[in-house]
Protein backbone atom coordinates (compact mmCIF):
# COMPACT_ATOMS: atom_id res chain seq x y z
CA UNK A 1 0.00 0.00 0.00
CA UNK A 2 2.76 2.56 1.16
CA UNK A 3 4.77 2.06 -2.36
CA UNK A 4 1.24 2.76 -4.44
CA UNK A 5 0.49 6.07 -2.79
CA UNK A 6 4.39 6.91 -3.48
CA UNK A 7 3.72 5.95 -6.70
CA UNK A 8 0.78 8.43 -6.98
CA UNK A 9 2.84 10.87 -5.54
CA UNK A 10 5.63 10.86 -8.20
CA UNK A 11 2.98 10.65 -11.14
CA UNK A 12 2.29 13.55 -13.26
CA UNK A 13 -1.07 14.02 -13.60
CA UNK A 14 -3.33 17.20 -14.83
CA UNK A 15 -3.10 18.81 -11.72
CA UNK A 16 0.25 19.02 -11.81
CA UNK A 17 0.49 20.17 -15.07
CA UNK A 18 -1.74 23.10 -14.46
CA UNK A 19 0.73 24.31 -11.55
CA UNK A 20 3.67 23.75 -13.88
CA UNK A 21 2.15 26.15 -16.28
CA UNK A 22 0.97 28.51 -13.68
CA UNK A 23 4.26 28.61 -12.47
CA UNK A 24 5.22 29.30 -15.67
CA UNK A 25 3.14 32.20 -16.87
CA UNK A 26 4.13 33.86 -13.55
CA UNK A 27 7.70 34.14 -14.30
CA UNK A 28 6.95 34.70 -18.33
CA UNK A 29 4.31 37.83 -16.88
CA UNK A 30 7.51 38.87 -14.64
CA UNK A 31 9.06 39.65 -17.84
CA UNK A 32 12.72 38.21 -17.02
CA UNK A 33 12.42 35.80 -20.29
CA UNK A 34 12.15 38.93 -22.69
CA UNK A 35 15.48 40.52 -22.11
CA UNK A 36 18.13 40.50 -24.15
CA UNK A 37 20.55 38.74 -21.11
CA UNK A 38 18.21 36.66 -19.93
CA UNK A 39 17.79 34.75 -23.67
CA UNK A 40 21.23 35.55 -23.88
CA UNK A 41 22.14 33.49 -20.94
CA UNK A 42 19.95 30.66 -21.85
CA UNK A 43 21.27 30.16 -24.66
CA UNK A 44 25.09 30.03 -23.84
CA UNK A 45 23.78 27.26 -21.27
CA UNK A 46 22.12 25.50 -23.77
CA UNK A 47 25.57 25.50 -25.81
CA UNK A 48 27.35 24.52 -22.41
CA UNK A 49 25.19 21.55 -22.32
CA UNK A 50 26.27 20.58 -25.82
CA UNK A 51 30.11 21.18 -24.95
CA UNK A 52 30.56 19.71 -21.96
CA UNK A 53 28.43 16.75 -21.86
CA UNK A 54 29.46 15.41 -24.91
CA UNK A 55 30.47 11.89 -24.32
CA UNK A 56 27.12 11.71 -21.68
CA UNK A 57 25.09 12.32 -24.97
CA UNK A 58 26.94 10.05 -26.85
CA UNK A 59 26.64 7.49 -24.38
CA UNK A 60 22.88 8.01 -24.48
CA UNK A 61 21.99 7.38 -27.74
CA UNK A 62 23.91 4.33 -27.83
CA UNK A 63 21.95 3.27 -25.19
CA UNK A 64 18.51 4.34 -26.79
CA UNK A 65 19.45 3.38 -30.53
CA UNK A 66 22.65 2.05 -30.79
CA UNK A 67 23.65 5.12 -32.88
CA UNK A 68 27.36 5.27 -34.15
CA UNK A 69 29.18 7.87 -32.23
CA UNK A 70 29.79 9.72 -35.77
CA UNK A 71 26.28 10.31 -36.30
CA UNK A 72 25.79 11.18 -32.85
CA UNK A 73 28.24 13.74 -33.19
CA UNK A 74 27.60 15.02 -36.69
CA UNK A 75 23.67 14.36 -36.86
CA UNK A 76 22.85 15.91 -33.35
CA UNK A 77 25.77 17.13 -31.20
CA UNK A 78 27.19 19.59 -33.93
CA UNK A 79 24.02 20.63 -35.37
CA UNK A 80 22.83 22.05 -31.89
CA UNK A 81 25.98 23.78 -31.28
CA UNK A 82 25.59 25.21 -34.48
CA UNK A 83 21.88 26.34 -33.71
CA UNK A 84 23.06 27.74 -30.30
CA UNK A 85 25.67 29.81 -32.08
CA UNK A 86 23.77 30.97 -34.74
CA UNK A 87 21.30 32.38 -32.41
CA UNK A 88 23.95 33.64 -30.15
CA UNK A 89 25.48 35.41 -33.26
CA UNK A 90 22.22 37.15 -34.90
CA UNK A 91 19.61 37.57 -31.87
CA UNK A 92 20.11 41.30 -31.48
CA UNK A 93 19.18 41.38 -35.03
CA UNK A 94 16.65 38.95 -35.07
CA UNK A 95 15.04 40.92 -32.09
CA UNK A 96 15.22 44.20 -33.75
CA UNK A 97 12.25 46.35 -34.98
CA UNK A 98 11.71 45.81 -38.82
CA UNK A 99 10.44 49.01 -40.54
CA UNK A 100 8.04 48.59 -42.76
CA UNK A 101 6.87 51.45 -45.57
CA UNK A 102 3.46 53.27 -44.66
CA UNK A 103 1.14 54.34 -47.75
CA UNK A 104 0.01 57.83 -48.66
CA UNK A 105 -3.10 57.01 -46.80
CA UNK A 106 -1.45 57.21 -43.60
CA UNK A 107 1.00 60.02 -43.97
CA UNK A 108 2.88 61.04 -42.00
CA UNK A 109 3.62 58.20 -39.95
CA UNK A 110 5.90 55.86 -39.87
CA UNK A 111 5.81 51.51 -39.02
CA UNK A 112 7.84 48.90 -38.09
CA UNK A 113 7.13 45.16 -37.00
CA UNK A 114 7.82 44.08 -33.58
CA UNK A 115 8.57 40.57 -32.86
CA UNK A 116 7.14 39.52 -29.35
CA UNK A 117 7.27 36.45 -27.53
CA UNK A 118 3.80 34.20 -27.47
CA UNK A 119 4.03 33.30 -23.99
CA UNK A 120 4.38 29.36 -22.86
CA UNK A 121 5.85 26.61 -25.21
CA UNK A 122 5.08 23.41 -24.91
CA UNK A 123 7.70 20.97 -27.02
CA UNK A 124 6.89 17.75 -27.66
CA UNK A 125 10.46 15.63 -29.02
CA UNK A 126 10.57 12.24 -31.27
CA UNK A 127 13.08 8.98 -30.54
CA UNK A 128 14.89 8.79 -33.63
CA UNK A 129 17.27 12.18 -32.93
CA UNK A 130 16.08 12.50 -29.21
CA UNK A 131 18.64 15.14 -28.44
CA UNK A 132 18.56 17.49 -31.70
CA UNK A 133 14.71 17.32 -31.64
CA UNK A 134 14.34 18.34 -28.35
CA UNK A 135 16.60 21.38 -27.70
CA UNK A 136 16.82 22.22 -31.31
CA UNK A 137 13.08 24.22 -31.10
CA UNK A 138 14.27 25.19 -27.82
CA UNK A 139 16.86 27.26 -28.80
CA UNK A 140 14.48 29.09 -30.83
CA UNK A 141 11.76 29.35 -28.17
CA UNK A 142 14.41 30.67 -25.82
CA UNK A 143 15.71 33.50 -28.73
CA UNK A 144 12.11 34.41 -29.10
CA UNK A 145 11.84 35.15 -25.42
CA UNK A 146 9.33 32.35 -24.44
CA UNK A 147 9.32 30.18 -21.12
CA UNK A 148 9.49 26.54 -22.04
CA UNK A 149 8.18 22.83 -21.04
CA UNK A 150 9.65 20.08 -23.17
CA UNK A 151 8.39 16.47 -23.27
CA UNK A 152 11.37 13.90 -24.70
CA UNK A 153 10.20 10.50 -26.08
CA UNK A 154 9.85 8.05 -23.61
CA UNK A 155 10.84 5.70 -26.51
CA UNK A 156 14.27 7.05 -25.39
CA UNK A 157 14.39 6.87 -22.25
CA UNK A 158 18.54 7.03 -21.71
CA UNK A 159 18.52 10.16 -23.36
CA UNK A 160 15.09 11.77 -22.05
CA UNK A 161 16.44 10.90 -18.76
CA UNK A 162 19.90 12.85 -19.50
CA UNK A 163 18.05 15.95 -20.41
CA UNK A 164 16.17 16.47 -17.49
CA UNK A 165 19.33 16.11 -15.30
CA UNK A 166 20.94 18.66 -17.68
CA UNK A 167 18.33 20.90 -18.54
CA UNK A 168 17.47 21.00 -14.78
CA UNK A 169 21.52 21.77 -14.04
CA UNK A 170 22.07 24.27 -16.77
CA UNK A 171 18.60 26.22 -17.45
CA UNK A 172 16.65 28.52 -15.34
CA UNK A 173 14.17 26.14 -13.63
CA UNK A 174 11.69 29.64 -13.03
CA UNK A 175 10.97 29.51 -17.04
CA UNK A 176 12.42 25.81 -18.37
CA UNK A 177 11.31 22.68 -17.56
CA UNK A 178 11.41 19.03 -18.33
CA UNK A 179 8.66 16.78 -18.05
CA UNK A 180 9.40 12.80 -18.35
CA UNK A 181 6.44 10.20 -19.18
CA UNK A 182 4.32 8.70 -21.65
CA UNK A 183 0.83 9.01 -22.94
CA UNK A 184 -0.27 10.08 -18.96
CA UNK A 185 1.75 12.70 -19.12
CA UNK A 186 1.75 13.66 -22.31
CA UNK A 187 -1.90 14.00 -22.08
CA UNK A 188 -1.96 15.69 -19.04
CA UNK A 189 0.39 18.48 -20.53
CA UNK A 190 -2.27 18.64 -23.86
CA UNK A 191 -5.26 19.44 -21.62
CA UNK A 192 -3.10 22.53 -20.48
CA UNK A 193 -3.52 25.84 -22.02
CA UNK A 194 -0.49 26.97 -24.40
CA UNK A 195 0.67 29.69 -26.47
CA UNK A 196 2.12 27.39 -28.94
CA UNK A 197 3.02 23.49 -28.83
CA UNK A 198 5.69 22.15 -31.16
CA UNK A 199 5.30 18.34 -32.22
CA UNK A 200 7.88 16.30 -33.95
CA UNK A 201 6.67 12.53 -34.55
CA UNK A 202 3.87 10.71 -36.36
CA UNK A 203 0.83 11.95 -38.20
CA UNK A 204 -1.85 9.83 -35.51
CA UNK A 205 -0.37 11.90 -32.66
CA UNK A 206 -0.22 14.75 -34.56
CA UNK A 207 -3.86 14.66 -35.08
CA UNK A 208 -4.28 14.39 -31.34
CA UNK A 209 -1.96 17.17 -30.64
CA UNK A 210 -4.09 19.26 -32.90
CA UNK A 211 -7.29 18.68 -31.49
CA UNK A 212 -6.06 19.60 -27.87
CA UNK A 213 -4.65 22.13 -29.26
CA UNK A 214 -7.83 23.47 -30.90
CA UNK A 215 -9.98 23.29 -27.54
CA UNK A 216 -7.68 26.51 -26.54
CA UNK A 217 -7.22 28.10 -29.72
CA UNK A 218 -3.82 27.21 -29.38
CA UNK A 219 -0.88 27.16 -32.46
CA UNK A 220 0.90 24.14 -33.88
CA UNK A 221 4.02 23.61 -35.42
CA UNK A 222 3.92 19.81 -36.75
CA UNK A 223 6.91 17.82 -38.03
CA UNK A 224 5.52 14.94 -38.88
CA UNK A 225 6.71 12.97 -41.66
CA UNK A 226 5.71 10.49 -44.89
CA UNK A 227 7.67 8.91 -47.88
CA UNK A 228 10.04 11.19 -48.98
CA UNK A 229 10.90 9.88 -52.70
CA UNK A 230 14.29 9.54 -54.63
CA UNK A 231 13.93 9.96 -58.02
CA UNK A 232 16.95 8.56 -60.12
CA UNK A 233 17.63 9.74 -63.82
CA UNK A 234 20.46 8.19 -66.32
CA UNK A 235 23.40 9.88 -67.05
CA UNK A 236 24.41 10.57 -63.61
CA UNK A 237 27.93 9.68 -61.76
CA UNK A 238 25.84 6.47 -60.53
CA UNK A 239 28.74 5.86 -57.82
CA UNK A 240 28.16 9.47 -55.87
CA UNK A 241 24.34 9.19 -56.30
CA UNK A 242 24.57 5.84 -54.70
CA UNK A 243 26.67 7.05 -51.76
CA UNK A 244 24.34 9.46 -51.07
CA UNK A 245 21.35 7.74 -51.36
CA UNK A 246 23.01 5.27 -49.02
CA UNK A 247 24.31 7.87 -46.54
CA UNK A 248 20.63 9.80 -46.19
CA UNK A 249 18.83 6.44 -45.80
CA UNK A 250 20.90 3.85 -44.16
CA UNK A 251 23.53 6.72 -42.73
CA UNK A 252 20.73 8.25 -40.84
CA UNK A 253 20.01 6.19 -38.11
CA UNK A 254 19.46 3.09 -40.26
CA UNK A 255 16.38 4.35 -41.77
CA UNK A 256 14.80 6.09 -38.50
CA UNK A 257 14.22 9.57 -39.90
CA UNK A 258 11.75 11.40 -41.34
CA UNK A 259 13.58 12.61 -44.27
CA UNK A 260 15.15 9.59 -44.81
CA UNK A 261 14.56 8.51 -48.60
CA UNK A 262 11.50 6.09 -48.28
CA UNK A 263 11.60 4.73 -51.68
CA UNK A 264 13.13 5.00 -55.19
CA UNK A 265 11.79 5.67 -58.63
CA UNK A 266 13.91 4.91 -61.76
CA UNK A 267 13.62 3.51 -65.44
CA UNK A 268 13.18 -0.05 -66.17
CA UNK A 269 16.07 0.16 -68.45
CA UNK A 270 18.39 1.78 -65.39
CA UNK A 271 17.29 -0.06 -62.66
CA UNK A 272 19.43 -3.22 -62.71
CA UNK A 273 22.77 -0.64 -62.94
CA UNK A 274 21.29 1.13 -60.14
CA UNK A 275 20.83 -2.17 -57.83
CA UNK A 276 24.35 -2.84 -59.03
CA UNK A 277 25.80 0.11 -57.98
CA UNK A 278 23.79 0.32 -54.38
CA UNK A 279 24.77 -3.34 -53.66
CA UNK A 280 28.49 -2.69 -54.15
CA UNK A 281 28.38 0.40 -52.44
CA UNK A 282 26.16 -1.10 -49.25
CA UNK A 283 28.93 -4.07 -48.96
CA UNK A 284 31.52 -1.38 -49.15
CA UNK A 285 30.08 0.42 -45.91
CA UNK A 286 28.76 -1.99 -43.95
CA UNK A 287 30.50 -5.37 -45.22
CA UNK A 288 28.96 -8.77 -46.12
CA UNK A 289 27.39 -8.70 -43.03
CA UNK A 290 25.75 -5.73 -41.68
CA UNK A 291 23.69 -6.81 -39.11
CA UNK A 292 27.36 -6.97 -37.19
CA UNK A 293 27.90 -3.60 -38.48
CA UNK A 294 29.18 -1.13 -35.46
CA UNK A 295 28.15 1.78 -38.06
CA UNK A 296 24.17 0.99 -38.35
CA UNK A 297 21.74 2.15 -35.86
CA UNK A 298 19.64 -0.87 -34.17
CA UNK A 299 15.78 -0.81 -34.45
CA UNK A 300 14.32 1.56 -32.10
CA UNK A 301 12.11 -1.18 -30.07
CA UNK A 302 10.12 -4.60 -30.36
CA UNK A 303 7.04 -3.01 -31.98
CA UNK A 304 8.89 -1.26 -34.61
CA UNK A 305 11.05 -4.12 -34.74
CA UNK A 306 7.44 -6.37 -35.78
CA UNK A 307 5.84 -3.20 -37.74
CA UNK A 308 9.08 -3.11 -40.00
CA UNK A 309 9.20 -7.07 -40.78
CA UNK A 310 5.44 -7.47 -41.25
CA UNK A 311 5.77 -5.27 -43.94
CA UNK A 312 9.03 -6.94 -45.15
CA UNK A 313 7.26 -10.55 -45.14
CA UNK A 314 3.93 -9.36 -47.07
CA UNK A 315 2.83 -11.81 -49.47
CA UNK A 316 3.55 -9.01 -52.31
CA UNK A 317 6.54 -8.05 -50.97
CA UNK A 318 8.79 -10.90 -49.49
CA UNK A 319 10.04 -12.36 -53.37
CA UNK A 320 10.99 -8.60 -54.30
CA UNK A 321 14.13 -9.23 -52.09
CA UNK A 322 17.17 -8.35 -54.08
CA UNK A 323 19.30 -7.29 -51.78
CA UNK A 324 19.49 -7.91 -47.24
CA UNK A 325 16.35 -9.12 -46.01
CA UNK A 326 18.37 -10.98 -42.79
CA UNK A 327 17.35 -10.20 -39.19
CA UNK A 328 18.34 -10.19 -36.08
CA UNK A 329 14.96 -10.64 -33.04
CA UNK A 330 17.06 -10.55 -30.29
CA UNK A 331 19.38 -7.49 -31.50
CA UNK A 332 16.33 -5.64 -33.24
CA UNK A 333 18.88 -5.48 -36.08
CA UNK A 334 17.30 -5.74 -39.57
CA UNK A 335 20.06 -5.27 -42.49
CA UNK A 336 19.75 -2.98 -45.68
CA UNK A 337 17.37 -4.04 -47.92
CA UNK A 338 16.52 -3.54 -51.36
CA UNK A 339 13.12 -4.78 -53.12
CA UNK A 340 12.69 -4.39 -56.80
CA UNK A 341 9.40 -3.35 -58.17
CA UNK A 342 6.90 -4.18 -55.43
CA UNK A 343 3.42 -3.81 -55.87
CA UNK A 344 2.08 -0.05 -54.81
CA UNK A 345 -1.00 -1.67 -53.17
CA UNK A 346 1.38 -3.34 -50.53
CA UNK A 347 1.81 -2.06 -47.24
CA UNK A 348 5.43 -1.10 -47.55
CA UNK A 349 3.91 1.65 -50.26
CA UNK A 350 1.32 2.87 -48.27
CA UNK A 351 2.48 4.36 -45.10
CA UNK A 352 6.17 5.70 -43.94
CA UNK A 353 8.90 2.88 -43.59
CA UNK A 354 10.85 4.85 -41.38
CA UNK A 355 13.43 1.74 -41.17
CA UNK A 356 16.13 0.08 -43.57
CA UNK A 357 14.07 -1.34 -46.12
CA UNK A 358 14.33 0.55 -49.63
CA UNK A 359 12.04 -0.67 -52.37
CA UNK A 360 12.57 0.58 -56.29
CA UNK A 361 9.87 1.42 -58.30
CA UNK A 362 10.23 1.57 -61.95
CA UNK A 363 8.60 3.70 -64.88
CA UNK A 364 9.26 3.64 -68.75
CA UNK A 365 10.07 7.19 -69.01
CA UNK A 366 11.65 9.21 -65.92
CA UNK A 367 9.05 12.19 -65.84
CA UNK A 368 6.57 10.05 -65.14
CA UNK A 369 8.06 9.94 -61.49
CA UNK A 370 6.88 13.11 -60.79
CA UNK A 371 3.33 12.23 -61.31
CA UNK A 372 3.75 9.25 -59.21
CA UNK A 373 4.88 11.61 -56.65
CA UNK A 374 2.12 13.24 -56.54
CA UNK A 375 -0.39 10.95 -56.47
CA UNK A 376 0.06 10.67 -53.15
CA UNK A 377 0.48 13.01 -49.72
CA UNK A 378 3.16 15.33 -49.78
CA UNK A 379 6.27 14.06 -48.73
CA UNK A 380 8.65 15.81 -45.84
CA UNK A 381 11.29 15.44 -48.54
CA UNK A 382 12.22 14.80 -51.74
CA UNK A 383 15.16 13.97 -54.02
CA UNK A 384 16.29 13.96 -57.25
CA UNK A 385 19.68 12.92 -59.17
CA UNK A 386 19.82 14.05 -62.68
CA UNK A 387 22.48 16.29 -64.57
CA UNK A 388 19.26 17.15 -67.37
CA UNK A 389 18.72 21.16 -66.53
CA UNK A 390 14.73 20.60 -67.76
CA UNK A 391 14.47 18.00 -65.68
CA UNK A 392 15.13 19.62 -62.96
CA UNK A 393 13.55 22.75 -63.32
CA UNK A 394 10.57 20.13 -63.77
CA UNK A 395 10.68 18.40 -60.44
CA UNK A 396 10.78 22.04 -58.47
CA UNK A 397 8.00 23.03 -60.44
CA UNK A 398 5.53 20.70 -59.97
CA UNK A 399 6.98 18.15 -57.05
CA UNK A 400 5.44 19.87 -53.43
CA UNK A 401 7.04 18.44 -50.83
CA UNK A 402 8.58 20.16 -47.39
CA UNK A 403 11.54 20.30 -49.29
CA UNK A 404 13.64 19.15 -52.38
CA UNK A 405 16.52 18.62 -52.73
CA UNK A 406 18.87 17.67 -56.21
CA UNK A 407 22.00 15.34 -56.27
CA UNK A 408 22.14 14.71 -52.84
CA UNK A 409 19.54 13.88 -50.04
CA UNK A 410 19.16 15.23 -46.47
CA UNK A 411 21.72 18.17 -46.12
CA UNK A 412 18.89 20.71 -46.58
CA UNK A 413 18.46 20.12 -42.99
CA UNK A 414 21.81 21.35 -42.05
CA UNK A 415 21.68 24.78 -44.34
CA UNK A 416 20.00 27.27 -41.58
CA UNK A 417 19.06 29.88 -43.75
CA UNK A 418 16.19 27.22 -45.31
CA UNK A 419 13.12 26.42 -43.45
CA UNK A 420 12.77 23.31 -42.43
CA UNK A 421 9.23 22.02 -42.12
CA UNK A 422 6.53 19.85 -43.69
CA UNK A 423 3.48 20.61 -45.74
CA UNK A 424 0.12 18.90 -45.85
CA UNK A 425 0.77 15.77 -44.19
CA UNK A 426 3.92 16.08 -43.55
CA UNK A 427 3.47 18.87 -41.16
CA UNK A 428 2.74 22.94 -41.09
CA UNK A 429 5.15 25.15 -39.59
CA UNK A 430 9.21 25.17 -40.05
CA UNK A 431 11.58 26.52 -38.13
CA UNK A 432 16.00 26.31 -38.04
CA UNK A 433 18.06 29.13 -37.89
CA UNK A 434 15.93 32.70 -37.98
CA UNK A 435 12.70 30.74 -38.97
CA UNK A 436 12.95 28.94 -35.08
CA UNK A 437 12.97 32.81 -33.90
CA UNK A 438 9.95 33.75 -36.17
CA UNK A 439 8.18 30.30 -35.19
CA UNK A 440 7.86 31.60 -31.55
CA UNK A 441 7.35 35.36 -32.33
CA UNK A 442 4.33 36.91 -32.74
CA UNK A 443 4.89 39.81 -35.85
CA UNK A 444 3.50 42.70 -34.35
CA UNK A 445 2.40 45.74 -36.62
CA UNK A 446 3.06 48.61 -34.92
CA UNK A 447 2.27 52.31 -36.70
CA UNK A 448 3.50 55.55 -35.21
CA UNK A 449 1.76 58.91 -35.81
CA UNK A 450 2.33 62.55 -34.43
CA UNK A 451 -0.64 65.05 -34.03
CA UNK A 452 0.24 66.85 -36.97
CA UNK A 453 -0.75 66.75 -40.60
CA UNK A 454 -4.42 65.68 -39.39
CA UNK A 455 -6.96 65.50 -42.42
CA UNK A 456 -10.38 66.52 -41.77
CA UNK A 457 -11.49 64.55 -45.18
CA UNK A 458 -11.94 61.07 -43.28
CA UNK A 459 -13.88 62.68 -40.16
CA UNK A 460 -18.49 62.70 -40.88
CA UNK A 461 -20.06 64.67 -41.94
CA UNK A 462 -19.21 62.79 -45.28
CA UNK A 463 -19.23 64.96 -48.48
CA UNK A 464 -19.16 63.67 -51.94
CA UNK A 465 -15.68 65.84 -52.01
CA UNK A 466 -14.50 63.70 -49.47
CA UNK A 467 -15.26 60.94 -51.33
CA UNK A 468 -13.94 61.96 -54.02
CA UNK A 469 -10.25 62.78 -52.59
CA UNK A 470 -10.50 59.48 -50.54
CA UNK A 471 -10.92 57.29 -53.56
CA UNK A 472 -7.72 59.58 -55.00
CA UNK A 473 -5.58 58.40 -52.24
CA UNK A 474 -6.53 55.32 -52.29
CA UNK A 475 -6.47 54.49 -55.78
CA UNK A 476 -5.09 56.76 -57.92
CA UNK A 477 -2.07 58.83 -58.66
CA UNK A 478 -0.21 61.91 -57.75
CA UNK A 479 -3.03 63.53 -61.09
CA UNK A 480 -6.12 61.84 -59.92
CA UNK A 481 -4.83 63.42 -56.28
CA UNK A 482 -4.98 66.99 -57.36
CA UNK A 483 -8.05 66.41 -60.35
CA UNK A 484 -9.88 65.36 -56.33
CA UNK A 485 -8.78 68.46 -54.82
CA UNK A 486 -9.52 70.70 -57.47
CA UNK A 487 -13.16 69.13 -58.01
CA UNK A 488 -12.27 67.85 -61.96
CA UNK A 489 -12.79 63.87 -61.06
CA UNK A 490 -16.52 62.55 -60.49
CA UNK A 491 -16.71 60.70 -57.52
Amino acid sequence: MASTVEEQKVHFDSKDALTMVEELRGSYGSGKTRSYEWRESQLKNLLKVAEHHEQEIVDALRSDLSKPEFEAYVQEISMLKNSCKLALKELRNWMKPEKAKTSITTFPSSAEIVSEPLGVILIISAWNYPFLLSLDPVVGAIAAGNAVVLKPSELAPATSSLLAKLVGEYMDSSSIRVVEGAVAETSALLEQKWDKICYTGNGRVGRVVMTSAAKHLTPVLLELGGKSPVVVDSGINLQVATRRIIVGKWGCNNGQACIAPDYIVTTKDFAPKLVDSLKRELENFYGNNPLESKDLSRIVNSNHYARLIKLLDEDKVSGKIVLGGERDKTNLRIAPTILLDVSRDSLIMNEEIFGPLLPILTVDRVEESFDLINSGTKPLAAYLFTNNKKLKEHFVRTVSAGGLVVNDTTIHLAVPSLPFGGVGESGMGSYHGKFSFDAFSHKKAVVYRGFAGDASVRYPPYTKGKLRLLKALIGGGILSIIRALFGWSKA
